[in-house]
């Protein structure tokens, strides 16, 4: 397991064994529901609650220590907050992989064309990864 205790803290949380393990978790598997994150950590925790695990999300969150990667028609995944990047989502089995992309000429892009200041972009590409097509 990482050490993410310091990296914790240096997000002004608290290294809770349940953060630790949401960290580890996010860690090993990538991109994880609510849910899958509540089964995983109740093999170690049985008697961690839904309501801990959304707590623990939302201050995670907040603290900009994790990242939610909002999907089209499906529920949110959570993942480690790491550099500026895309999503690939197989339509088929749900994986959801990162794509690192130059987005900054689309960015100009769209600033020109509305009225709008770009400030962040979350872009979702969907189709069928290797082992569905």
């Amino acid at each position: 397991m990482n050490n993410y205790t310091d990296i914790l803290r240096a997000h002004n949380l608290k290294a809770t064994p349940q953060r630790l393990e949401i960290a580890n978790a996010l860690n090993v598997n990538g991109h994880m529901s609510i849910e899958r994150l509540y089964e995983t950590l109740l093999r170690k925790f049985n008697s961690i609650s839904l309501a801990t695990i959304y707590k623990n999300i939302n201050l995670m969150l907040e603290a900009h220590f994790i990242q939610e990667v909002k999907i089209p028609n499906t529920k949110s995944v959570y993942e480690l907050t790491k550099e500026a990047h895309s999503h690939l989502v197989c339509d088929k089995c749900g994986k959801v992989e990162d794509i690192s992309l130059e987005l900054s000429s689309v960015v100009q892009l769209v600033n020109a064309k509305s009225s709008f200041n770009i400030e962040k972009v979350d872009l979702v590409f969907s189709g069928l990864c290797t082992n569905c097509q």
